[in-house]
């Protein structure tokens, strides 16, 4: 038996410049960065005498008899892009919400391929889970995502990823002494706001218009280096918050599905309670709410925000990590 850990991200500056439409013309960045929530996947060998060749527990429970019959497609696809020639149960559990920006879908497809593939005694890099992942979401189930939620996934750590017309992707740990991280995350709060969305239908409305919103992707894209001068130059960090602001208004003009009367009520009250900047994360349209204020600012953000929940978080260094290998009647491969 195979477990993994797998950690959610949120992305600062730069979504959008990360989709192949996009990078493939012009290049994409984003600066970005693990955090302490996580997916867990559990996958096993099927035993000989289930009448089922493969259970599959997320929010529903599929019990199947051949691989066609799975309804989850990232399951489906995973387990033939792993080439697994027995019968598997598949267990996941995440701390955080599905579909609520925080790249879980791609954390979910990251742990799944890694899993499956120790399960076969294969170990895989870093960059080899990234890039199967891309190539499992974008090409065999045909989601419209970007390339950066798989790389944060599989490599943790607080990055600057690059995306080359060629389709490379170059991800550069971004080195700061811990008290300027500390101080970062000190100033960083996340709010669910409860709006479930799938992220793909909400990209696929900022997709269509790329070509005619190529002047605020390169707003977007040109945050990702100012931001990384603000925090590597000595900078004060509030101005890391003002540049989060300034990335925000540029991407709700990307797309009328990005935000919503709602969120910007929920922005506003934030706002007028201390917050300097922030975002919803992921594509947008719901899900959560990234805010930049001053510690001391915290508790009347909470209080205003009183009907969100807050969810305080760190940094995830290590990336998808597989934390139990067992014997499951045949050797699953080591640890």
């Amino acid at each position: 038996m195979i477990v993994t850990k797998t950690p959610f991200r949120i992305s600062f500056f730069g979504g959008g410049t990360d989709y192949p439409k996009y990078y493939r013309r012009h290049g994409g960045a984003v600066l970005a960065t693990a955090i302490d929530k996580y997916c867990y996947i559990t996958a096993r060998y099927t035993p000989d005498l289930s009448p089922y060749r493969f259970i599959v527990v997320y929010a529903q429970t599929e019990k199947c008899r051949t691989l066609e019959e799975i309804r989850h497609p990232a399951v489906r696809e995973c387990l033939r892009f792993a080439q697994i020639d027995r019968g598997v149960i598949i267990h996941y559990q995440g701390d955080l919400p599905a579909r609520s920006g925080i790249g879980s879908s791609s954390s979910f497809t990251v742990g799944l391929n890694h899993a499956l593939l120790r399960l076969r005694g294969i170990s895989s890099s870093k960059r080899q889970l990234a890039e199967d992942s891309i190539h499992i979401e974008q090409e065999r189930i045909k989601e419209t995502v970007g390339s950066q939620d798989q790389a944060s996934a599989a490599y943790g750590g607080f990055n600057h990823i690059r995306f080359g017309r060629t389709g490379s992707i170059t991800v550069t740990p971004v080195s700061l002494p811990a008290t300027r991280l500390r101080e970062l995350n000190s100033h960083l709060m996340l709010f669910y706001t409860g709006i479930v969305r799938t992220a793909s239908d909400v990209a696929e409305s900022c997709v269509e218009c790329m070509d005619r919103r190529e002047t605020e992707l390169q707003t977007i894209k040109g945050l990702v280096d100012r931001g990384l001068k603000v925090l590597t130059n000595g900078s004060p960090i509030t101005r890391f918050g003002e540049l989060l602001h300034e990335g925000w208004l540029a991407k709700r003009s990307l797309s009328s599905r990005v935000s919503n009367p709602a969120i910007d009520e929920m922005y506003d009250q934030a706002v007028r309670a201390g917050a300097i900047g922030g975002k919803i994360t992921g594509a947008g349209g719901g899900g959560f709410m990234l805010l930049f204020a001053p510690p001391e600012r915290h508790a009347g953000i909470i209080a205003e925000l009183s009907h969100l929940t807050h969810v305080p978080f760190g940094f995830d260094r290590k990336g998808s990590r597989v934390i139990s290998a067992s014997s499951n009647g045949d050797e699953a491969g080591p640890a």
